[in-house]
């Protein structure tokens, strides 16, 4: 069984991996780092390319720091874990990688009211489109 754990680094997505492990203990989790460009913010020139390109690099160095924690603590609990980086639309890549998974646990923001409204929310998207059981864990 092959379980998809998004990972923000947040705490909710640390929340999820824990629940997903205790729960699934036997199955190989998948944690997936999705990195939005659009938070990278576009602009007019070479200059906003470029600071945009090393915004994404320092995001891809922030998410392998953060599988070197994952992974640790897979190895504390003694699961087999998958880590991968993308690029793109949160809520689509993680539906998209969903296809080679089980199962999907994902943290929740918590939102509520006009802010979840105005930002929307990739727990909410993913439980709309994956194409597996989705977990969600606040």
């Amino acid at each position: 069984m092959r379980i998809l754990v998004p990972m923000d680094g947040s705490e909710q997505s640390w929340s999820a991996f824990d629940y997903a492990v205790e729960q699934f203990g036997d199955a190989t989790f998948v944690c997936l780092r999705v990195i939005d460009p659009v938070k990278a913010g576009y602009g007019v020139g070479i200059g906003a390319t470029a600071a945009a390109n090393e915004w994404i690099q320092a995001e891809q160095d922030a998410a392998e720091e953060m599988f070197d924690s994952v992974r640790e603590r897979a190895e504390e609990a003694d699961v087999e874990v998958e880590t991968h980086t993308e690029v793109g639309r949160p809520a689509r890549t993680i539906s998209e990688f969903a296809e080679d998974c089980d199962h999907v646990v994902i943290g929740s923001h918590g939102r509520e009211g006009v802010s979840r409204i105005l930002l929307g929310s990739v727990a909410e998207t993913v439980v709309r489109r994956a194409p597996v059981p989705v977990t969600v864990v606040r």
